[in-house]
């Protein structure tokens, strides 16, 4: 028969090495989640459309840069 020590220090060990990698792949698991929502959310804020506001502005510079390359070719508007 084997000595019961042996055979605690072996289940210790093996429950400790269970537990190691059991944390480590939760961790794991968090970081590729925490990835997944940062890109999300980089994706969200990329494809938010301008505001009125904004659409306006920019409008309203293409209106005057139209203008100052007329003047600068000499048409009259």
């Amino acid at each position: 028969m084997q000595d019961p020590l042996i055979t605690l220090t072996l289940a210790i060990a093996g429950l400790s090495g269970l537990v190691i990698v059991a944390v480590t792949a939760l961790r794991g698991w968090n970081g590729w989640l925490d990835l997944k929502r940062a890109e999300l959310a980089r994706q969200a804020g990329e494809t938010a459309p301008p505001s009125t506001a904004t659409r306006i502005e920019v409008a309203d510079l293409k209106e005057r840069i139209r203008k100052l390359e007329a003047i600068a070719a000499g048409v009259d508007i």
